[in-house]
């Protein structure tokens, strides 16, 4: 399968990894700062460099984030104090280093990495909860993304993907969406992502976020508006809606939801619909209907083959030949 122009990996630094994990793994500044944006994190994952610190460097991951935890430090602290700032120089310039349990850098380890500009992190989690929390992070902030065009919005936590031409009406029914009380994610461009769990989550392009544009308004800012409440920052892809002037091509519009069709992004297959879309009818409240049937079917009720379920249960009752 040939890899879409705007499919890439993205390319991650300690700062990236501090602002994204600041709350959820309870992480503070320590030391470097400064050189957090220019130390790229090159492997997704951590490394206890325990056997780096005893001095076997071998097979030393150094292109991981460095996670110091209670037996490194203590190690370290019984160490003849002319050793320790050795110890701590031989890990090298590795992208970061967090200290778990709330510890502080001692002051033989910050002169040394202050030398090597190395970005000190500490979080006030145990070295293991923050070991499984930070790597799943990680793995996602660094999982495949794509770019599409489209509007991303947020019906109920049904994640729906509205695309089409240009003037369709996409942003018009988003407008008419959040009016309803539901939420935009982003007009025209979204960024999908492809997280661990196995789920696509859509996100807005930053330069873009919070606004959307109505042809014959502008420009306008969502929160401002309709309050907080409007806009979320993310939400799951779980179906999309591509927009088609009836009409415009062959009537192949599936009437009875049989036919169930996907498309596959980043690996995943996310459920599709193709809406027709004529002069006088309410788009708006097919969208919202088609999101709340979407839920229907992830509970595992399919309105569509219970009823064809029960016509071919009746069809084959009445085939049967009555016995006198």
């Amino acid at each position: 399968m040939s890899v879409p122009p705007n499919y890439h990996r993205p390319v991650l630094t300690v700062a990236d990894f501090y602002r994204a994990g600041r709350e959820s793994l309870q992480l503070d500044w320590e030391l470097n700062e400064e050189h957090a944006a220019s130390h790229r994190i090159v492997e997704l994952a951590l490394n206890r460099p325990g056997l780096a610190l005893a001095g076997y460097l071998r097979h030393y991951a150094n292109k991981r984030i460095q996670v110091l935890g209670l037996a490194e430090t203590g190690y370290l602290s019984y160490l003849p104090p002319e050793e320790r700032a050795a110890r701590v120089l031989a890990l090298g310039d590795v992208p970061g280093i967090v200290l778990c349990r709330g510890r502080r850098t001692p002051p033989y380890a910050r002169a040394a990495l202050s030398g090597l500009h190395v970005p000190v992190l500490r979080t006030r989690m145990i070295t293991g909860d923050f070991m499984n929390a930070a790597t799943v992070l990680l793995q996602n902030l660094g999982s495949p993304r794509l770019r599409l065009p489209g509007t991303l919005v947020d019906i109920n936590g049904i994640g729906v993907l509205l695309e089409g031409e240009p003037g369709i009406g996409k942003s018009e029914i988003a407008l008419s969406l959040i009016k309803r009380g539901h939420s935009l994610i982003s007009d025209d461009a979204i960024v999908l992502t492809r997280l661990s769990t196995g789920a696509v989550l859509g996100s807005a392009v930053g330069i873009i976020r919070e606004h959307m544009e109505i042809r014959g308004l502008g420009i306008m800012h969502v929160p401002s508006l309709f309050g907080a409440a409007a806009m979320r920052d993310s939400t799951t892809l779980d179906l999309i809606i591509r927009m088609r002037r009836a009409g415009s091509a062959p009537d192949d519009i599936d009437r009875t939801g049989l036919d169930t069709t996907t498309r596959n992004v980043l690996g995943v297959e996310i459920p599709l619909i193709t809406l027709p879309v004529a002069p006088g009818r309410d788009v708006t409240n097919v969208v919202e209907i088609a999101a709340l049937n979407c839920r229907l079917k992830q509970m595992g009720h399919d309105a569509a083959r219970e009823l064809d379920a029960r016509i071919m249960e009746t069809l084959s009752r009445k085939e049967k030949p009555n016995h006198p």
